[in-house]
Parts: structure tokens; C-alpha cells; sequence
């Protein structure tokens, strides 16, 4: 025999109601301000959701299963895996400060259109999640307990795919990374007596070649570094058949030009996300680096910002350290001890 189902009461002392965050240092604004405002009581519904398992076909795979908390929730593979062992082709990105994002598309090509329409999508995609809208709405909807949360996030007790796409969407919302050392840094008065750096000097001459002549700042911008927009840098070129392995943002937008072209990643916690690039196939923060030093690979369809970059190993290093002091505070999440059941 199993364990007995959780109580309501222990399912509420595990998993309460939490306050909306403030705005972290670094930025301007809390996700409580947004025009898509959170629901305090939707984000601990969806907090249980994006842990829960039963929204795949067996069993065995949950948001979280690939967009991991520990690794500032993407993963530390190069693609992701799901149901039966199945293999995607790209690696799961994390969606830490996507509340914050210039544009609200999706996936490494744009694909979706808001986060709730991101999360419907590996619940139905047969070798991520492999079931259907319908056969989790039911799964969800035989759980009493959870038709009591929906009510209390939603007022009334129905489960539909949207209820559920709406509740691990605002959850999502709410991982937003600020507080690091160069937001300290930034904020901090260097006049005043007896003040101490939160950032090496490594660190700081990251930041100035990060902003300077390394160019980084060309696509990793706003205080969420990312423009929120598609450039092919050459990952997954084949020089000899002279196609690109993933046709990226063009398989979406039907415009050749952007053959190849993925999205802008955010930075803050990026130390956590190795390996990297869309397809996971540079293995440390150090080899995308000499990537970007060389210009990419060169492509038909290379995005005109990249450009050769002559730098030293010393500031290739200054420019990994600097990596490091965008790592802040309040994005962090364990699974929950009880999911309803």
C-alpha cells in the first residue's frame, strides 16, 4: 500500500500562500506591477503543477524535470529527455525574470506567445510529456484536493488547460533574479567611508569589457540581459552541407533571414546552466566566450552584430567572472514535500 494523501492541512502547511516579491534590486518594478498581474493563490497552485508529474502520459515527467531549480530552473544536459527516454533536440531554457522579458515570446524560437501558452506545449508533444490537454485536465480534475486549490485561486472548482497553463505560468513569474553582486555594485555610494567592492576586480573589468569592446551588451541588454530577440551565431552549422542543423525563429516566422537564429538568453544565473548555447554543445561559460571572440561560425544567415573580437585570456577569464557576479537571490524553489492527491 501507498502513502495516504496528503490533508488539506498539510498540504497548506508545505505549500502556504506567499506574497508577490518585491522588486530585487536591479530592477524597477515588481511582478506584482506587471499588466499581467500574478495571483498569489494561482502561484501556489501552479507551484504544485510545475513539480507534479501526473501531467505527463506515465508519470515520470514534470515541469520541473527538465527546467530544474538547482540549475537556475534550465538543465544540466544538452537537450532534455522525456517520457520513455525520448531525446529532444534542444536544451530546456530557464525562465528566471521572464516576467521581465522586452517581448513575451517563448521557447528558443518564439514559438509561444505568453507563458501560458509555453506551458500547454510539452504536455502535448509526444516526446516531452507525451499525453493530452484533455487527459490531464481529467487527471487533475479526479483529485479533490485539487479542485479545492482551484477554487481558492480561481473561485469556483473547474480544471481546464488554461486554468492550468494560467496557475504554472504566474508561478514562473514569480523566479525573478536581482540582488546580485553587480546590482549591489551598481547600487552602492564608492565615497562613502569604508566601503567594500561586492565585486572583484575581475569582476569589474568583466563589467567594463562586457559593456566595452567584448560587445556582449550589443544583444545582452536591459536589466535582464537579453533583448528578447533571434540571432544566429553559427551553432549547428555543418560547413559541408552547408545547412544548419535547426532552422530556429525561421521554422516559425517563414522568413529565411532567420535560418539558424535563437533567441537571447538572459544572463542572471547563467553560471548554473551549462552546457550551453540552444543545443548545449559548448560546455562551459569560458568556450561561449571564444566563441563570440572569433565572430561565431560564419554562416549565410550570421547576424551582422557578431563580430571578431580580439581579447586575451586574461579578460576572456575577467568575462566569466563577471558571469558570476550576476548570481542574486529570490528565484530560488525546492519541490514541494506533498503534491495533492
Amino acid at each position: 500500500m501507498g502513502s495516504p494523501a496528503p490533508t488539506l492541512v498539510e498540504l497548506e502547511a508545505d505549500n502556504p500562500v506567499l506574497p508577490l516579491p518585491e522588486a530585487p534590486l536591479g530592477f524597477d518594478f515588481a511582478v506584482g506591477d506587471l499588466k499581467t498581474k500574478p495571483d498569489p493563490e494561482r502561484v501556489r497552485l501552479g507551484r504544485w503543477l510545475f513539480f507534479d508529474p501526473l501531467l505527463s502520459a506515465d508519470g515520470t515527467v514534470a515541469c520541473a524535470t527538465c527546467h530544474r531549480p538547482e540549475n537556475g530552473f534550465s538543465e544540466p544536459t544538452p537537450v532534455s529527455t522525456g517520457i520513455d527516454g525520448q531525446k529532444g533536440g534542444r536544451k530546456a531554457p530557464s525562465f528566471v525574470n521572464a516576467a521581465y522579458a522586452f517581448y513575451p515570446e517563448t521557447f528558443w524560437d518564439g514559438r509561444a506567445a505568453s507563458l501560458e501558452e509555453q506551458a500547454k506545449g510539452p504536455i502535448i508533444n509526444p516526446i516531452e510529456m507525451g499525453t493530452t490537454h484533455e487527459a490531464v485536465v481529467a487527471a487533475v480534475a479526479a483529485i479533490p484536493n485539487y479542485r479545492h486549490f482551484f477554487a481558492k485561486a480561481f473561485g469556483d472548482d473547474q480544471v481546464s488547460i488554461d486554468r492550468i497553463a494560467h496557475a504554472i505560468a504566474d508561478y514562473e513569474r514569480t523566479r525573478v533574479s536581482g540582488n546580485s553582486p553587480y546590482d549591489q555594485w551598481i547600487d552602492a555610494d564608492d565615497e562613502e567611508q569604508g566601503y567594500v567592492s561586492p565585486m572583484t576586480s575581475e569582476q569589474i573589468l568583466g563589467h567594463d569589457l562586457f559593456f566595452g569592446k567584448a560587445l556582449c551588451a550589443t544583444c545582452h541588454v536591459g536589466a535582464a540581459f537579453t533583448d528578447s530577440q533571434y540571432h544566429n551565431l553559427g551553432i549547428g552549422y555543418d560547413e559541408q552541407t552547408g545547412e544548419m542543423a535547426d532552422l530556429g525563429r525561421a521554422a516559425i516566422s517563414g522568413d529565411e533571414a532567420d535560418t539558424g537564429a535563437f533567441k537571447t538568453p538572459g544572463l542572471r544565473e547563467v553560471t548554473l546552466h551549462a552546457p550551453y548555447m540552444h543545443d548545449g554543445s559548448l560546455e562551459t561559460l569560458f568556450e561561449v566566450m571564444k566563441h563570440y571572440m572569433i565572430g561565431g561560425t560564419d554562416n549565410p544567415w550570421l547576424s551582422p552584430k557578431m563580430k571578431e573580437v580580439r581579447l586575451t585570456g586574461i579578460e576572456l577569464n575577467a568575462l566569466v567572472a563577471f558571469m558570476h557576479a550576476l548570481e542574486g537571490t529570490g528565484w530560488q524553489d525546492t519541490a514541494p514535500v506533498h503534491l495533492p492527491r
